[in-house]
């Protein structure tokens, strides 16, 4: 089955990444949540969270996947984070699934993954993007993006798509009555 990583810094928004590893675990994809420095991080809303793995003990390339998800402090957390722009590049250069939700994908266009690709981000962002789309969820080849938590499902879907093939994703969507 496949594995993707969830990064999630303090200040996290809580509907993206609880919907997230959900769905996927609903789908059997394997999800590993890491923090940047500790086991514990605590969302936008206050919610402690219990991490699997800290980003500086990563070997990235054991994984299909990475998933950013928003929230504008844990953003700017991330991208402060050498060792986690490191993790991104290498698996953006290795060809692996790279996604991102609401001001995520906001990374991945500071980072040059973005340059002309199709892509959305949280309403108001879109001056990020070389290519902005209205679209709640854009895939362009092995970049997802979406615009935020009222999307969560629908860009958690189109990973679930991406990785397992619609007939999985169209199982899940009917599961979960999306």
């Amino acid at each position: 089955m496949p594995k993707v990583l969830l990064p999630l810094a303090d200040g996290f928004e809580d509907i993206e990444a609880v919907t997230i590893i959900d769905v996927l675990r609903r789908a059997g994809i394997e999800v590993e949540t890491a923090g940047l420095k500790g086991s514990i991080v605590t969302s936008k809303c206050g919610i402690r969270m219990h991490v699997e793995s800290r980003i500086v003990d990563m070997e990235t390339l054991k994984h299909d996947g990475i998933i950013i998800p928003g929230g504008k402090d844990a953003v700017e957390t991330l991208m402060k984070s050498e060792r986690m722009k490191t993790i991104v590049r290498l698996l953006a250069d290795n060809g692996k699934m790279i996604s991102a939700i609401c001001m995520g994908p906001l990374l991945l266009a500071k980072l040059g993954i973005l340059d002309d690709k199709r892509a959305t981000i949280y309403p108001g962002l879109e001056k990020n993007l070389d290519r902005p789309r209205g679209d709640k969820v854009v895939v362009d080849g092995n970049i997802i993006t979406s615009q935020g938590p009222g999307t969560a499902i629908d860009f958690s879907l189109a990973i679930v798509q991406h990785l397992l093939g619609k007939p999985t994703a169209t199982k899940i969507k009917k599961h979960i009555v999306a």
